[in-house]
């Protein structure tokens, strides 16, 4: 999502990109929006076969976010000093994911619902999106979750706080779950928010990690996040399979609303309707070139 800065009317004589990099200013709404829709047609073309087969993929490398943050627990132990640092391994799958173009239900909740706000003929397509892309990362969770507890892969004492983490995600009541969705759907539709203004990959990866850090340390619910740890559980038997659905829809539908409504809605209100980016149209004006 990285973009390069280019001025308006620059012809052959352009400075070469190094010298440009000196003059890099700051995306406004209305440019940030703009990559987002771009990002939402690319995504919106792909057929169902290439969405399903990313989100499968998005679904297992979500997996080294409960992975990473497991083995630090099980290396550190659970004082509040232990839990922060194994936080710090919570951003591992959404930059791998989100870097790596694979499909994250999530991530879905800001760009098409930002772009069939002005072009309802996207709704349908949206909505085929959602419902290919979620089951293909379950189904992704599940492959991992697996792959970790009926394999000798992991040492069994990460296999031990893995459960762990699913249990103490399913020990919520359904309403604590949904709000706790809604600050974790409201965060990543932020990150990919702000990604999309990013001039650079260092940049990406530190937007990532320090967002999604707050959505580990928080223990905010996310759906694809967590579903692996919760099949983790149920396939140790320390769980039902009933669990996981009272577990898993309160946590989608909070994700939903978190990233439509409390990001997608405000952000486009910003751009359309509060007029961002109405700025200098001379010569000297900045614009945003996706690459």
């Amino acid at each position: 999502m990285a973009s390069r800065l280019r001025r308006r009317g620059a012809g052959k004589d352009e400075q070469p990109a190094s010298a440009g990099q000196k003059h890099l200013s700051r995306p406004s709404a209305q440019d940030i929006y703009n990559q987002v829709a771009k990002n939402a047609r690319q995504e919106l073309k792909r057929s169902s076969v290439s969405l399903g087969i990313s989100g499968f993929a998005g679904g297992t490398f979500m997996g080294l976010t409960a992975l990473g943050t497991a083995i630090a627990l099980s290396m550190l132990g659970h004082s509040p000093g232990a839990v922060m640092i194994s936080r710090m391994f919570y951003p591992v799958g959404f930059i791998v994911v989100i870097l790596g173009r694979s499909q994250l239900f999530t991530e879905n909740t800001l760009y098409p619902v930002a772009l069939i706000l002005s072009e309802k003929k996207e709704f349908w397509n949206t909505l085929r999106l959602w419902g290919v892309v979620l089951p293909a990362n379950v189904l992704g969770a599940f492959a991992f979750a697996s792959l970790v507890s009926l394999t000798p892969a992991l040492n069994p004492r990460f296999i031990e706080a893995l459960t762990q983490l699913g249990l103490d995600a399913m020990a919520n009541p359904a309403q604590t779950v949904f709000w706790s969705g809604v600050m974790g759907g409201w965060i990543i539709a932020l990150t990919a928010w702000l990604v999309s203004g990013s001039h650079s990959i260092t940049g990406s990866v530190m937007i990532i990690w320090t967002l999604t850090f707050l959505v580990g340390l928080g223990n905010f619910a996310h759906c694809i996040a967590t579903s692996g740890e919760v099949f983790i559980a149920i396939l140790t038997h320390h769980a039902p399979w009933m669990a996981y659905p009272h577990w898993f829809f309160p946590a989608v539908a909070g994700n939903i609303c978190g990233g439509v409504g409390m990001v997608t809605l405000l952000e486009y209100g910003q751009v359309i309707y509060g007029g961002d980016g109405d700025g200098d149209d001379s010569d000297d004006a900045m614009r945003v070139t996706p690459e």
